[in-house]
């Protein structure tokens, strides 16, 4: 899709619909579009103003409002104005510009399509069998029409577009309504058993409708040649780029491109495309599947309506017939047509028997026992219940062994500090969590300003300051690295940093 210029701007022309004054706005469209209807397209401000004044809530209006109000939709392009200077007598009365107002083209299109969104829901959609049979005809005049003055075949092709477009847009609305959540909670009301007949008979009229006519207008639409259409089409773009329009530069090429795209649109939904389904099939589907419907929901509240019946007198009658069996096995019999032949249900499972026989029936063998859980996805198995159990010796044996092993590591590390002092250049060989922990000790003193800190157990200790810049290296059991020489010396008891 190429995205032109004028499909990026802002349309100013809607800009009534949604601003601060739209309580104003909207009237003095409505009132110019209702006059436009009556073929009155010229309006003076006095007019405007008198017509408002007489609705209560325009009791307080003005006339200065009304200039304002006037002047706004003039400058968003709503209205279009003329001066009339032929009731001017003087020179003051030309300067004060006394105008015309009139709806602009753009402005009549949007308030035509407001007038629609408001009545959308009153007039409502239908299902129209004689569509059918009107597209059926007109292209059944394909050949005829083909060589016909182009204003004929301008007026044949408006006529079977307008059909199509009825037929497709209604019906997709029709539909809708009758696949709506409202439509769904109707249908399970004993009200609408009411009103089932009707519109069973009224879907069963368009489905008969298609059969009669979407067969004979699929054969037309294969049968004629390519160039009888391509005839036809050009035709019809010659003279709609023929008729005179003011303001308005008309593109031949674009013309085409969409009274070819609709006749493309027509073939698919009749006849379809490369093999595929044509959407008039898709159509006899799905009102046969609402059809269907609807009759499952006519049953069900039917059955629901006869759940309170006294069904006394069946279950005596076949308490009767049960009386009347000679032995068990005559009455498993009975019991099998009266309660399992209707819907019987059906397990299956890797059953152990006790014997391959079989003269053995059901009631002589150990039954199968099958566990059915819910087919929903919120189910699960309820958690057996346990009292708490007691850990406290676990975890103070846990408890007593981490103390131990946190003993044992403190007297490794003092095992390096000699007389006090904790020298990196004179250690031997360390485990590396050994030397994490020299690490630790020593980053957290160098952060310090003072270079002291304190370790876990509360000793404080400082960086020896020293002048020269010398380096060692520290040898551990997985690698070795050079550092400076630090030396870290511990003091006696805790202190305060």
């Amino acid at each position: 899709m190429k995205i032109q210029e004028k499909m990026r701007k802002p349309v100013l022309e809607a800009k009534y619909l949604n601003v601060e004054n739209t309580d104003r706005y909207r009237p003095i469209i409505r009132l110019f579009y209702l006059k436009y209807e009556k073929l009155k397209y010229w309006l003076y401000q006095e007019e405007v103003f008198e017509e408002l004044k007489e609705d209560p809530y325009f009791a307080d209006y003005t006339m200065e409002q009304c200039q304002q109000d006037l002047t706004a939709l003039t400058s968003w392009g709503n209205l279009v104005t003329i001066q009339d200077t032929r009731k001017a007598a003087t020179i003051e009365e030309f300067k004060n510009k006394k105008f015309r107002y009139q709806l602009s083209e753009t402005a009549v299109e949007i308030e035509r399509m407001i007038v629609r969104i408001e009545n959308l829901f009153i007039e409502g959609s239908s299902l129209e069998p004689t569509l059918l049979e009107r597209i059926r005809i007109n292209l059944g005049k394909l050949e005829e029409i083909s060589v016909k003055e182009d204003e004929n075949i301008h007026a044949w092709w408006n006529d079977l577009n307008n059909d199509f477009i009825r037929l497709n847009q209604n019906y997709q609305d029709y539909m809708r309504e009758l696949n709506s959540v409202k439509a769904e909670e109707m249908m399970r009301t004993r009200e609408f058993l009411l009103f089932k007949d009707r519109l069973m008979d009224y879907l069963r009229s368009f489905v008969k409708s298609l059969q009669v006519n979407v067969a004979a207008i699929e054969q037309e639409l294969r049968n004629v040649q390519e160039k009888t259409v391509n005839n036809i089409l050009q035709k019809a773009t010659a003279y709609e780029c023929s008729i005179p329009r003011m303001d308005v530069e008309m593109d031949e090429q674009l013309i085409y491109e969409k009274i070819n795209g609709r006749w493309e649109s027509m073939v698919e939904w009749f006849a379809g495309r490369d093999g595929q389904e044509s959407e008039a099939g898709k159509v006899f589907d799905t009102t046969n599947e609402i059809i269907r419907k609807i009759t499952r929901y006519a049953a069900r509240i039917s059955e629901m309506s006869n759940q309170g019946s006294n069904r006394r007198e069946e279950y005596k009658k076949v308490a009767q017939m049960f009386a009347k069996c000679r032995n068990i096995s005559e009455a498993h019999r009975l019991a099998a047509v009266v309660f399992g032949m209707e819907k019987p249900l059906h397990l299956k499972g890797s059953m152990a028997r006790e014997t391959d026989s079989i003269n053995s029936g059901v009631y002589e063998e150990k039954p199968y026992v099958v566990t059915v859980t819910p087919r929903v996805r919120t189910y699960r198995e309820k958690a057996k219940r346990s009292g708490i159990t007691d850990h406290s010796k676990e975890k103070e044996a846990m408890r007593r062994a981490e103390i131990q092993r946190l003993e044992k590591e403190r007297k490794l590390l003092r095992s390096y500090i000699k007389n006090g002092r904790l020298e990196f250049a004179d250690l031997p060989v360390i485990e590396p969590y050994v030397r994490d922990m020299f690490l630790l000790w020593l980053s957290k003193a160098l952060e310090k300003k003072n270079h002291r800190a304190k370790i876990e157990d509360g000793q404080m200790y400082y960086i020896e300051e020293t002048d020269a810049k010398e380096y060692c290296t520290l040898k551990c059991t997985d690698g070795e690295f050079q550092m400076p020489c630090y030396t870290m010396v511990f003091e006696e008891g805790e202190q305060e940093i």
